[in-house]
């Protein structure tokens, strides 16, 4: 048996934790596995003092992770600090100088960073593996970059972000408002500390744009995800779409068109019988499209401490075992700059609007639709008594700019009390 893979770890937060548990727990098993033992020399992290449930008095205590990343007694630095910049990214950085190979957790660092950390690794001879990072214990990365490296890859959409989908599937399951299903999250622990990075998207955002970096062989692109997050989604919203059988979810969506690559992030309907439909709880889910493996569907426990570290683990193993893969399943010197794209695909739109009680509301309403080029599939209007008149429209399919102009030109009818909403309806 080979000697062993030492390991500093940077950040002792839950995944952290799990991973030392892991180890502990599991190393004659690790070791047969992987063909060597797999131990911790050091870990870092912000209190030394703070109760973690788990026996450290085995490793050394590094206050500075740049200074463990460099250690000689290192082989391999594992980052689960968390965050796109400092630390975070100075010790990657030096663990990749130092010769060490890096696994990470960190989605904000690899989407905001990727195409400059991997030219580094590759500088230096390294890999940076990150199974941690999009969907939790879901092999997506190793899935995309290992299993379908035959297939050109056609679209990759999915729901990344397990708080979001937990807000909107309670929202439904209780018939509770946004607002107080969003406290109840937050009480829980399920939101980020800035909890924008959650419903408004930006986290699962992340993900989407590692996922199309790895699907087009493209370097990584982050803002040019489109982005819209669900804070706009009523219990009004959910209990239509119900009634029409879609379930609403933050679905990320990417796909490469002759115009460039499409990376978007919205609340949108999707049936409620398709597998993301059936999506409940805190769990992600990601559909890959392959042009020979047809579509391919990973459903999983999106976070959490034991499926996060079982995947930081599985990256672990496959270095101790000597694999080898490029960060972003080719050379980085070879992934293509894309052009960012809107997304032109038509598509079937769910609109939401509050009338005026106004003789020839509705007319107006569909007058402006018409003019824009949009055809009504199916229209309900809700009982009401006093107020505005809520009012729901299925359109036929119809591009992305022509509901644009229809929202636009709505409020100037003079019928109109609120702002519209509009959702994608995605076939799925």
């Amino acid at each position: 048996m080979s000697a062993p893979l030492r390991l500093g770890i940077a950040g002792l937060g839950t995944v952290g934790i799990g991973v030392v548990k892991i180890i502990q727990k599991h190393a004659d098993l690790i070791a047969a596995r992987s063909g060597r033992a797999i131990t911790v020399t050091a870990v870092s992290a912000r209190d030394r003092l703070k109760n973690r449930d788990a026996d450290l008095s085995a490793y050394e205590w590094v206050a500075d992770p740049v200074e463990l990343a460099k250690r000689d007694d290192v082989d391999l630095y594992v980052e689960l600090i968390g965050g796109e910049s400092g630390v975070a990214r100075e010790s990657v950085e030096a663990a990749l100088r130092a010769g060490k190979d890096v696994v990470t957790a960190n989605k904000a660092l690899l989407a905001m960073h990727g195409q400059s950390l991997s030219e580094l690794a590759e500088a230096e001879g390294r890999v940076i593996r990150f199974e941690a990072a999009v969907a939790g214990g879901i092999p997506v990365i190793k899935t995309m970059t290992e299993s379908l490296a035959g297939n050109r890859l056609e679209r990759v959409m999915g729901v990344m972000n397990g708080t979001c989908n937990y807000i909107l599937t309670r929202m439904e399951s209780a018939g509770l408002p946004y607002e107080a299903v969003f406290e109840e999250a937050r009480q829980l622990g399920y939101l980020e500390a800035d909890p924008t990075l959650d419903v408004g998207g930006i986290d699962a955002s992340h993900k989407l744009a590692i996922l199309s970096s790895i699907a087009f062989g493209t370097q990584v692109d982050f803002s040019a995800v489109e982005i819209e997050g669900i804070e706009r989604v009523s219990i009004d919203d959910i209990r239509r779409a119900a009634d029409m059988g879609y379930r609403i979810k933050l679905l990320g969506v990417a796909q490469m068109t002759a115009r460039g690559l499409e990376q978007r992030m919205s609340p949108c309907l999707v049936p409620a019988e398709s597998p993301i439909g059936q999506l409940q709880g805190g769990t992600n889910m990601v559909v890959v499209e392959g042009d020979s493996v047809g579509q391919i569907v990973l459903r999983g426990a999106g976070a959490g401490e034991g499926p996060t570290a079982s995947a930081v683990m599985s990256d672990i193993v496959e270095l101790a075992r000597g694999v080898r893969v490029p960060v972003f399943g080719q050379p980085a010197t070879g992934l293509k700059k894309a052009l960012p794209a809107r997304t032109a695909v038509p598509a079937a739109y769910y609109l939401r609007l509050a009338l005026l009680d106004k003789p020839g509301a509705l007319a107006k309403v569909a007058s402006v639709l018409g003019d824009a080029g949009i055809s009504i599939h199916r229209m309900r209007q809700y009982d009401h008594e006093d107020g505005p008149a809520p009012v729901l429209i299925v359109t036929h399919k119809t591009t992305p700019d022509a509901i644009d102009h229809a929202i636009e030109m709505l409020p100037k009818t003079g019928v109109i009390a609120e702002d519209p909403v509009e959702l994608r309806i995605e076939e799925v």
